[in-house]
């Protein structure tokens, strides 16, 4: 038999085009079968008080563990388990407080087939995500979830590309209903991922703060030139004052400074109680660094002392939330 003839170069978009709409349909297709069993499968995980494992092989097992990941960033503790593998040792990872997420397109992929009745003995529950729901894994499973394909999007019906597709979905609706149910807000998922962009959106003053011997402080009956020296070593352009158990009673920074010099003779000899700014603009440490950075902005100023209750617990400067990255 000749072999096909190579698809003219210009009619590589509708191939494109073609394989975008056999996968969206074929995803379309699998929501419209979507039944109680999605909700039965939800209720296991979320009543195990075990994790949820995914396991899989070849491209299921690809698919699987990008699920996984997934499903741990948005709430649901998981991690993925190589049948081979597990065969050979890494079954001591599961336990009988677990559930197992399976893959397998054709539902009798051996390892997965052979690792069952293992994972029964210590008595794991079992939820299949299969493209046949005759298979011996999905008998064998205790929800099954249905991700079969009319056919795949490779125009040779082999290559795994609608079916992988449709599990990578499946997967996904899994993990945002596991997510809705759990009640995962943007501040969990911030929680779970502090290194990127949303979690530093909810840093909170407390993360950013100078503490202990950081913060800027001086006692009231300093000579301003004293505090001054002070000042210029600690690097922050600012002072806090305090009082008896750390009771915060103002501040002084390099503008009050000029301000000072310009509206008077200058006299050093004053103490900073003389000259600083009484009742100064405070925050708590639980409050989000974007809030300290709108009150800086909307005041014209670079510091804000952290307070608890009356007394000085941390000290932030606008260099601090910067380099936060936060803006």
């Amino acid at each position: 038999m000749p072999d096909a003839p190579a698809r003219p170069h210009d009619a590589l978009p509708t191939v494109f085009r073609e394989v975008l709409e056999r996968e969206a349909q074929a995803i379309l297709d699998a929501a419209r079968r979507l039944d109680q069993r999605l909700l039965t499968a939800v209720d296991l995980i979320l009543t195990a008080p075990g994790r949820l494992i995914v396991s899989g092989i070849g491209k299921s097992g690809l698919v699987g563990k990008k699920i996984s990941a997934t499903l741990s960033s948005t709430g649901t503790p998981s991690f993925f388990l190589h049948p081979t593998e597990a065969l050979h040792g890494d079954l001591g990872m599961v336990t009988e407080q677990d559930v197992v997420l399976m893959l397998s397109n054709s539902g009798e992929t051996e390892e997965i087939v052979k690792l069952i009745p293992f994972l029964r003995r210590i008595g794991t529950r079992l939820v299949a995500m299969v493209g046949n729901p005759a298979s011996t894994m999905a008998r064998m499973a205790d929800v099954v979830l249905d991700t079969s394909v009319e056919r795949e999007a490779c125009p040779l019906n082999l290559a795994p590309t609608s079916s992988t597709t449709v599990t990578m979905a499946m997967g996904d609706a899994l993990a945002i209903a596991l997510l809705e149910a759990r009640g995962f807000k943007e501040k969990d998922f911030a929680r779970l991922h502090p290194s990127g962009s949303l979690g530093r959106r909810f840093l909170t003053v407390g993360d950013l703060m100078h503490r202990d011997e950081r913060i800027p402080v001086a006692a009231p009956d300093l000579p301003l030139k004293e505090g001054i020296i002070r000042m210029s070593q600690g690097g922050f352009g600012a002072l806090v004052i305090v009082g008896p158990e750390g009771r915060l009673l103002g501040i002084l920074t390099d503008g009050d400074l000029r301000r000072f010099f310009e509206r008077t003779d200058g006299d050093l000899r004053k103490t900073l109680s003389e000259v600083m700014v009484r009742n100064p603009r405070r925050i708590t440490a639980d409050r989000l660094a974007m809030e300290a950075l709108k009150i800086m902005e909307e005041k014209a100023i670079t510091s804000l002392v952290v307070v608890d209750g009356e007394r000085v617990a941390g000290f932030l400067h606008l260099h601090d939330i910067l380099r936060s990255r936060l803006v």
